[in-house]
């Protein structure tokens, strides 16, 4: 189907040709995500404008990804599919651009190998994407840009607000309301793939992602408000875009720096210095998710020595943002009409020791639960040693802190977890688990298993197999081991390496087991009351809609049906009702509305 035309309704009064138009495809995790809409925001506040039609832009931007193999293959794919409409006639595509952490892996490399690349900007140099689109911070076009550019806040330049509702201020177009279409393409994500027993790593290595332009989840019209997403308040004035105030490090992560965690010698092209940025609440940005939902990025980099890893090299030392920029952008989002936020960090529970709190995530919970307007708050991702008393009883004491909790373990076998420096064991676990359970009663738990690590032996297998039958995990992905080059992993002996045969079936075997735990678990849930978050017509059929509980993760978790409007005639997306659940599948339940 085609895509639709979004900006139907805007009334520019300039020609467009004088604005480049931008489209972007942002792959992998949420983290990648908000650095999309960081560049998107960049963009827009200074002069561009954004199109979800491939064929339409001028200017084509991909934010990659590359923390296993088939991520890294996915990104490539996508790239060579955006160059064709560089190459093509009927495309109007001037550039490309490759952002994240592909870059920061293969910065020399892309352009070599493909020439039709016009720009790289890695994970750390984001603000980089106004030289790479051919923009200046003024919102003039460089001289040697093929565009010109008008500075905006000339009357020539103002978009009027229709349907889309852009937020005007001082003359200078500062928000753009991403609830009315999305100005984005972007692929599954990675965790969800790995969630389900069809999911087949093997195949989709070699699937570049089609383009889909999601359509509008405020088609009635409703708009985030007047306001910009992001102002410039006397008190954050006089801090650079993109630099957060009192950004030091940990002293675990300087520690690692001298043992030569963060080497990229082996990596040709890639720049000696780390990555060091971190956005903060005067940032412009542009929400690309639903209009009731967003994410917050709290804290940027790892500092972690897990062996398997090779994100602390792409992302840089572990850094948190400060808390009142955390809050300031929470309560311009509540503003906006979001009601569902989403913390996010490569693990958030080293949050703020960096800035000298301790338990930092949960007093940043304590700070922003209490915020008016919010339903619902989540936090992505945990360190299993790090789940404190302190945090689980936040997460209890508080109703908008969603009972929910994502936790990858890697593995159960206490071997297994030492060569992948994690450490634990399956009974540590166990333990965490039930601790988890005791003190926030309701609570769901998320995990993420690696197989086929570097000697895993059978019965290193087994005992994993154990754990999941033991500790019924409500969410559950398994990925199979990849071999990355720059990870200590890499390195190990060839006789410890898995043979891919042994890996796929493991991982089939667990997703099975997790298939019939994950049934049982659901067919519990039919009666039950609940609030349901409505995101909109389902994918799979005309016939039903979809929505998610406080329990479901954006995107990655399994999904409620929605069969029986009840009292409505229809629903509107982005709205939370109150429902009952009627039936149960193997992930998914079906729900009617109550009110």
């Amino acid at each position: 189907m085609t895509p639709p035309a979004i900006l139907d309704d805007v009334n520019v009064e300039i020609p467009s040709r004088t604005r480049p138009k931008v489209g972007f495809v942002s792959l992998g995790c949420p983290k990648n995500l908000v650095d999309s809409e960081v560049m998107m925001g960049m963009l827009h506040h200074n002069g561009a404008e954004l199109t979800p039609r491939a064929e339409d832009a001028e200017i084509i931007v991909i934010n990659t990804c590359s923390f296993i193999d088939s991520a890294k293959q996915e990104s490539v794919n996508t790239i060579l599919e955006m160059v064709q409409h560089k190459k093509q006639n009927g495309g109007k595509a001037q550039r490309i651009v490759v952002a994240g952490c592909l870059v920061e892996r293969y910065r020399d490399e892309i352009q070599k190998n493909i020439p039709e690349v016009d720009a790289v900007v890695g994970t750390g140099e984001l603000e980089a994407i106004l030289a790479a689109a051919g923009l200046t911070p003024s919102g003039h076009a460089q001289n040697n840009s093929p565009f010109n550019i008008l500075p905006q806040g000339t009357p020539e330049a103002t978009i009027h607000t229709h349907a889309i509702g852009m937020a005007q201020t001082d003359g200078e177009v500062a928000y753009l309301e991403s609830a009315s279409h999305q100005l984005i393409d972007r692929a599954p994500s990675a965790v969800s793939q790995h969630s389900r027993p069809l999911a087949d790593p093997e195949h989709d290595r070699e699937i570049a992602p089609q383009l889909r332009i999601v359509q509008s989840l405020a088609e009635t019209g409703t708009t985030h408000g007047d306001e910009p997403l992001n102002h410039t308040g006397d008190h954050i004035a006089h801090l650079p875009v993109g630099i957060d105030a009192g950004n030091t490090s940990r002293p675990e992560g300087d520690l690692r720096q001298q043992q030569g965690r963060f080497s990229r010698e082996s990596w040709d092209g890639a720049t000696a210095a780390l990555p060091e940025y971190l956005y903060n609440d005067a940032t412009p940005r542009i929400l690309t998710t639903p209009r009731a939902s967003a994410y917050i990025k709290i804290a940027e980099g790892c500092d972690h020595p897990c062996s398997f890893c090779i994100i602390p090299q792409l992302r840089g030392k572990f850094r948190s943002r400060r808390m009142s920029s955390i809050i300031a952008e929470a309560e311009n989002l509540i503003k906006q009409g979001v009601r569902e936020i989403t913390l996010i960090g490569q693990d958030t529970t080293c949050y703020g020791e960096d800035l000298g709190f301790t338990d930092g995530l949960a007093t940043l919970l304590d700070a922003l639960a209490v915020l008016p307007g919010l339903r619902w708050l989540r936090f992505l991702y945990t360190y299993p040693n790090k789940v404190t008393t302190r945090l689980l009883e936040t997460m209890a004491r508080h109703d908008t802190i969603s009972k929910y909790l994502d936790v990858p373990l890697q593995h159960a076998s206490a071997s297994v977890l030492k060569t992948m420096k994690r450490g634990g064991s399956a009974q540590i676990f166990l333990d965490l688990i039930a601790k988890a359970r005791r003190i926030v009663p309701g609570i769901v738990v998320r995990t993420s298993f690696i197989v086929g690590f570097p000697g895993e032996t059978e019965a290193d297998y087994k005992e994993l197999e154990a754990f999941i039958t033991a500790a019924k995990i409500d969410w559950l992905g398994v990925f199979t081991y990849s071999d990355e080059e720059g990870a200590a992993a890499f390195n190990l002996a060839d006789d410890t390496k898995v043979p891919n045969r042994t890996i796929q079936a493991r991982r089939r075997k667990l997703m099975k087991l997790q298939q019939k735990i994950s049934t049982k678990a659901k067919a519990e849930w039919v009666g039950r009351e609940i609030d349901l978050l409505v995101e909109g017509e389902s994918e799979e059929t005309e016939l039903l809609w979809e929505g998610r509980t406080s329990l479901h993760a954006p995107e990655i978790d399994g999904k409620v049906f929605i069969n029986d409007f009840g009292p409505h005639e229809t629903l509107v997306p982005g709205t939370f009702y109150r429902a009952e659940i009627t039936e149960s599948h193997d992930y998914d339940v079906v729900a009617r509305i109550l009110e």
